[in-house]
């Protein structure tokens, strides 16, 4: 029997089913640079129940964008350090979800595995925040601030 699954001894067969085997790694490899370059691209956005705070982070959890409003200037420094930690966690919360359904949607069922592993290791960095009343954006413009998205230049 070959590695190929066949039991031929036939040359061109072997080398078929080699040829085979090469695309299906081909083909993975692309699924998962695919999946990379869009998880790349991933920004969360999450606001302060007040509107004061607005936060944008990547899949990786570092932020993006910071916009305060200008009701920040009669606000007490520790209430304002208070809100933008809690905006930046529940902004970070959603990416394990996010990440999540890129790789669904790249990879379908394959490697379920690693899959559960990273995203295992998204849930422990970002966990979901208790009580979220207004689960993170998604920004569809690739966290670029397009014109076309009235839901991202609202004004505060």
């Amino acid at each position: 029997m070959t590695a190929f699954g066949g039991t031929s001894r036939d040359p061109d067969e072997v080398m078929a089913g080699i040829d085979r085997w090469a695309a299906g790694f081909s083909e993975k490899a692309q699924r998962y640079q695919a999946a990379q370059q869009q998880t790349e691209q991933l920004r969360l956005t999450a606001s302060s129940a007040n509107g004061v705070v607005r936060v944008t982070v990547a899949a990786d959890g570092n932020i993006t964008e910071l916009e305060l409003s200008e009701k920040i200037q009669s606000m007490p420094p520790r209430e304002l350090a208070t809100q933008i930690l809690d905006t930046i966690r529940r902004a970070q919360s959603g990416i394990a979800e996010r990440v999540s359904e890129v790789m669904t949607e790249q990879l379908g069922d394959e490697d379920m595995q690693t899959r559960a592993v990273l995203l295992d290791n998204l849930r422990a960095r970002f966990p979901s925040q208790d009580g979220e009343e207004d689960p993170p954006s998604r920004r569809r413009d690739g966290g670029r601030g397009t014109d076309d998205d009235d839901e991202y230049n609202a004004p505060w």
